[in-house]
């Protein structure tokens, strides 16, 4: 498994690289763009391959483990840059996200996981993909939020003026808050299910409510229009939160006993 891995990750890595090249290279050679285009696509449509042929050898879901959830964080966070680029016509993003994708796959071969079958009966349930990918694609949308908030931070720095009107930023953090929203109803409806309470605040359940809760928070202050710059720098820090979420939680002592330690492999 490490020597697929392996390779489909420096495949996608490589992809990833030559689309960025060829990217940055069509302002003085147009016939670049669409090859680069090809090359980026390739990149997320190999991890995307990776993911489907793992999920055959292990016979479940590739969703337990921060390793695996890694392999989805790496597939879908280019797509957001592609989207931004197609949509608002916002080049730079892209070459971020395929950044953070890279450096993804990378922490994967560096800290490679044992093949394992097993799954919990607890993860045994039709809601454990939902409520998962749907989790996924939200931080991948406010990931893509927060570092689109911190260029117009640096841009109302360097230039001394006011942020107006609508961003980037503000819509993908919306559309990031749904998936968030979708995600703890389903976590809520598996948890009925599988333990018989719909909540128990445990520590993952706790930050997951702090994180839906601090997005909800600038939903709330970009409605009653407080000011723009302001903004940018809550939504920019608000994924900090998330990160505690995602990763900090499962470090925290009062996680040693939670439910969803099986995510620290």
């Amino acid at each position: 498994m490490t020597i697929d891995f392996n390779t489909a990750a420096i495949v996608s890595i490589a992809c990833w690289a030559t689309g960025s090249l060829l990217s940055l290279l069509r302002h003085r050679i147009p016939a670049l763009k669409h090859p680069g285009t090809v090359f980026s696509f390739a990149g997320s449509l190999a991890m995307a391959g990776y993911i489907a042929y793992y999920w055959l050898l292990l016979d479940r879901p590739p969703l337990r483990t921060l390793g695996e959830t890694r392999l989805w964080y790496a597939a879908l966070i280019p797509l957001v840059g592609f989207l931004v680029e197609y949509r608002w016509k916002i080049v730079w993003l892209k070459y971020y996200c395929v950044v953070l994708a890279s450096f993804f796959l990378v922490i994967n071969i560096q800290h490679p996981e044992v093949f394992d079958k097993t799954l919990m009966p607890a993860l045994q349930s039709p809601w454990f993909i939902p409520h998962v990918v749907v989790y996924l694609v939200g931080y991948v949308l406010l990931a893509a939020s927060s570092v689109t908030a911190l260029h117009n931070v640096f841009l109302q720095l360097r230039s001394k003026a006011t942020v107006t009107g609508e961003s980037v930023s503000h819509y993908l953090a919306l559309l990031g808050f749904v998936f968030l929203s979708f995600g703890l109803i389903f976590g809520a409806l598996w948890a009925k299910e599988a333990w018989g309470h719909y909540w128990t605040w445990d520590p993952k359940e706790t930050w997951a409510f702090l994180s839906w809760l601090a997005y909800l928070g600038y939903l709330h202050a970009y409605r009653y229009k407080i000011e723009q710059g302001k903004l940018q720098w809550y939504l920019a820090l608000s994924f900090l939160v998330l990160l505690v979420c995602w990763f900090g939680v499962n470090y925290l002592p009062s996680a040693q006993n939670s439910v969803h330690t099986y995510t620290q492999s």
